[in-house]
Parts: structure tokens; sequence; C-alpha cells
């Protein structure tokens, strides 16, 4: 799945930094380096659904990153943290594959 571009919310920014310790650097990082993209559920306007990203950044951390893509490519970020364990473990097993 491609992103053509990242929009993102002052909250959101802030909140990945606060409580989740992740840049926007990282999240670009996760976006670009074809990750691991799962679907969530589906969003509130047709075709906008949310999705997972899962991928290692540049600097080796595995992070997930939640988004809605817009029908025109971009993305809405709206949360990005560190893997949980069995995230992780999914991640590795399906990059293998």
């Amino acid at each position: 799945m491609r992103v053509r571009k990242l929009i993102w919310f002052e909250e959101i920014i802030e909140k990945l930094s606060r409580k989740h310790r992740v840049s926007q650097n990282e999240v670009r990082d996760i976006l670009t380096q074809r990750p691991l993209v799962r679907f969530v559920e589906k969003g509130h306007r047709p075709g906008e659904n949310v999705y997972a990203a899962l991928g290692r950044t540049s600097a080796g951390r595995y992070v997930i990153v939640f988004f809605v893509r817009k029908r025109d490519g971009q993305a809405i970020i709206l949360s990005a943290r560190d893997m949980t364990k069995a995230e992780r473990k999914h991640y590795e097993r399906e990059k293998k594959n």
C-alpha cells in the first residue's frame, strides 16, 4: 500500500512524542520502508479505513503506526508506538514469508 503524503495534527505529534516517545521521522521511516500493513477497522467515510503499518525504523526500532488512508493516497496519522511482543513476533514471521 503506497502512501503519497502524511497528514499530521499537532495534538497527535505531541502525544506521539510525550506518551510513546515516537518521532515524526520514525513514523516516516516505517511508512516508506515497505511495512507490513493490515486492515484495522472500517472508517467513518466510505473508502477511508484505518490501517496499522508494522516495521522497523532505520535505527532498528520496531514500531507500529496507525493511520487513516484517504482515497487520494494521503494518510492521516492517528498514533504510533513500540510493537508489543506478539506484534513483533507476527511481523518477523510475516517478513520471512
